[in-house]
């Protein structure tokens, strides 16, 4: 089964009101021992993303341009200065946010994760609604899955239905998530398609490519020039 974000998201979800003061956001981050919090309205939809960094920022900036380098200074954002300004979690929040719906795959999530630098990511229904958070803790989970449990998608499943290739013709062996694969394509571009395709079945870390490919064809001899 491919895991997708709601099998592995936390349902609790611990979120912060627009209208939380600046000190009620730090102390619950603190309580909490997380780095973010989503910002949700009143009716519950998620408007942003509110952050260890977000407050930083006021803590760094909110003493005025006189208080930095005077070439930091310079280059400050007006967006930074407003936020170091602000008093409540709508006005420190990154926004818009970045986030991910329950059956999306979990490596989608994964992806805006390391695009976006973050450690977590909002789950929403179709509404925009907070219904989960999925950390990178839950993205690994994929990694979980059993050697046996890679093997038997890849025989059962990659090579006859996404490939349309006879199953019988290849030895997969997986050993701690590395995949090895023998036996002998009809053609290179199976070969080569199984490689790929096999690389992006959820647990796996590796592929060895132990296949025999056959022959590369000589390329045709010129015709006769009259």
């Amino acid at each position: 089964m491919r895991l997708t974000v709601k099998d592995v998201m936390t349902a609790h979800v611990i979120a912060a009101r627009k209208g939380a003061s600046f000190k009620d956001v730090a102390q619950r981050l603190r309580e909490h021992r997380v780095s973010a919090f989503p910002v949700v309205d009143d009716d519950n939809k998620v408007i942003g993303v509110v952050s260890e960094a977000d407050l930083l920022t006021k803590e760094a900036l909110d003493c005025g341009e006189a208080g930095m380098p005077g070439m930091i200074s310079g280059i400050l954002q007006r967006r930074e200065q407003e936020r170091a300004a602000g008093l409540t979690a709508g006005d420190l929040m990154t926004r818009p946010p970045v986030t991910v719906q329950p059956d999306d795959p979990v490596e989608q999530a994964a992806r805006l994760m390391y695009a976006r630098r973050v450690k977590r990511l909002p789950v929403t229904d179709a509404a925009g609604h907070l219904v989960g958070i999925i950390s990178r803790a839950d993205v690994l989970a994929v990694y979980s899955r059993s050697d046996e449990e890679i093997r038997k998608e890849i025989c059962d499943e990659v090579i006859p239905n996404d490939l349309r290739a006879d199953p019988s013709r290849f030895t997969v062996t997986v050993q701690d998530g590395i995949v090895t694969l023998e036996g002998k394509p009809e053609a290179v571009t199976l070969g080569r398609d199984m490689v790929g395709r096999v690389r992006h079945v959820q647990g796996v870390v590796s592929v060895r490519d132990r296949l025999s490919y056959p022959p590369a064809e000589p390329p045709a001899s010129p015709g006769p020039s009259f």
